[in-house]
């Protein structure tokens, strides 16, 4: 680069250089993503304000299964006083707090502040954002549900409950929380990606979770109570939790908590129906995604 002035010419050299080292492509920046991602749902790596949320939660989480082992362990029962697949239904509404608090924090920011295109520039694709996006958020829901499991697993043993028992259930367990947690998390990204704004995304997690699980479970409790038994197994295909209930009490061998109980839970032919409508809308918050980030990535 040259400087001209009335008395004389000075040329400077910048030293710019090629840069020779390794090139870790898209597999590197898809983990990074994933791992950048997955920690940020805890705040780990974020201000101390923004691990509160989320821990408090999983805390929370884990604090009645440590309650239930500590009963079972000092009155020495025989099994434990809860399924391990009813853990997270019981516990929906921490589960959905924290994926409305987590979910916007993951994908409305980049969208507020317009860092999308900057991800899509070499060497990550649009693909590589959604899936890293995607899996981090399953994998922080499955953190949240399988690890008070882990704790009634580990209870159970040393209650010396029966080994093969407590490890079948704990088993089935985990199927099902990864179930929910992949169907979750989808849902979760789909309606944080509408809006940048997070507010709005918190907003539409919370009353897509509550407000689908509140309608149906009326809806059951008064078909059931009208007589109309029949029905309630088919209501519980409009809502996400009752979705994987009916899954889990179709192949799992769990106990259902539709109105009516095991008596109008789904068998083996409804319930591959409601694995179908599970799976069926996990694709399309995937497709949903791409397509979100279609536009944005322009």
């Amino acid at each position: 680069m040259s400087t001209q002035t009335p008395e004389t010419t000075r040329i400077h050299n910048i030293g710019y250089r090629n840069y020779d080292g390794a090139r870790l492509g898209r597999a590197y920046a898809r983990r990074s993503l994933y791992s950048q991602s997955l920690r940020g749902a805890y705040g780990l790596g974020r201000s101390a304000k923004s691990k509160v949320l989320p821990m408090i939660l999983f805390a929370v989480m884990c604090v009645p299964a440590a309650i239930i082992v500590a009963v079972a362990v000092s009155t020495k029962l025989k099994d434990l006083p809860i399924e391990y697949t009813s853990y997270a239904i019981y516990l929906q509404a921490v589960i959905g707090l924290f994926l409305a608090a987590q979910a916007p924090q993951s994908v409305s920011r980049d969208l507020r502040f317009k860092t999308v295109p900057l991800y899509f520039s070499r060497p990550i694709e649009r693909t590589d954002y959604v899936l890293a996006k995607y899996c981090a958020m399953s994998s922080a829901l499955f953190v949240l549900t399988a690890a008070p499991l882990l704790v009634l697993y580990i209870g159970s043993l040393l209650a010396k409950m029966d080994f093969a028992d407590q490890t079948k259930g704990f088993a089935q367990g985990l199927v099902s929380v990864a179930l929910l947690s992949v169907l979750f998390g989808g849902l979760g990204l789909v309606m944080a990606a509408l809006t940048p704004r997070r507010g709005f995304g918190v907003a539409a997690v919370i009353a897509t979770l509550t407000i689908s699980y509140g309608a149906v479970s009326t809806i059951q409790a008064i078909a059931f109570g009208t007589g109309a038994t029949g029905a309630v197994e088919w209501f519980g295909l409009f809502s996400p939790i009752t979705l994987i209930d009916g899954v889990q009490t179709a192949f799992l061998g769990a106990s259902s908590s539709f109105p009516g109980g095991s008596a109008v839970a789904p068998g083996a032919g409804v319930g591959a129906l409601y694995l179908a409508v599970a799976l069926a809308l996990i694709a399309g918050s995937y497709a949903v995604l791409m397509r979100r980030y279609r536009k944005v990535g322009l």
